[in-house]
């Protein structure tokens, strides 16, 4: 007599509950560190040229969209350090799904700011980089070659914290969905 057990134990609801919190942790700790080193390398992006006898300069503070970009890094790594900080608290007073309801709006608060931060400097850095002939704006990323890459990976690392933060939308939200059950 044949028996069908299955190759694999399932894992136990202590096991899997575990393996979510090790990964809301890595995934904000990942966020915390991708903000952390996109703001700093938009707030110390500066290139200074000489054109003939002209001098010009470019730093992040000229432009509205960068600020807004460092500014965003910056809110969402502090606001992710708290939200580490208050998943390691209702850790020792029990999970519920009203807390990571808490965290699914924290989450999505994040999410959306810095999303906003990395659309504006997109745009912006699309007419850096290919400007606008029937508004008049000339590319100038031709000139500034070092502040435009700086500012790349600035924005690179800023995607990479969207993507970070919309896992953790969708993982809390998963957890959060028994409030209404």
């Amino acid at each position: 007599m044949a028996t069908h057990e299955p190759k694999f134990a399932p894992n136990s609801p202590i096991k899997t509950h575990n393996i979510f919190i090790g990964a809301q942790i890595f995934l904000r700790i990942s966020t915390f560190v991708a903000t952390l080193a996109s703001a700093w390398i938009i707030i110390t992006n500066k290139q200074t040229i000489e054109i003939g006898v002209f001098t010009m300069d470019a730093k992040y503070n000229y432009s509205p969209t960068s600020k807004f970009l460092a500014y965003a890094n910056i809110i969402v790594c502090v606001l992710s350090l708290f939200s580490l900080f208050f998943l390691c608290f209702i850790g020792r007073y029990g999970w519920s799904p009203a807390r990571f309801f808490f965290l699914f709006l924290h989450d999505m608060v994040m999410m959306s700011l810095i999303l906003a931060g990395c659309s504006a400097a997109t745009a912006i850095g699309y007419l850096g980089k290919y400007g606008n002939a029937h508004s008049g704006w000339m590319p100038v990323c031709d000139h500034f070659e070092k502040f435009c890459k700086r500012g790349t990976v600035s924005l690179a690392l800023s995607y990479l914290a969207f993507a970070f933060l919309i896992t953790l939308t969708v993982t809390s939200a998963s957890k959060s969905r028994q409030i209404l059950m």
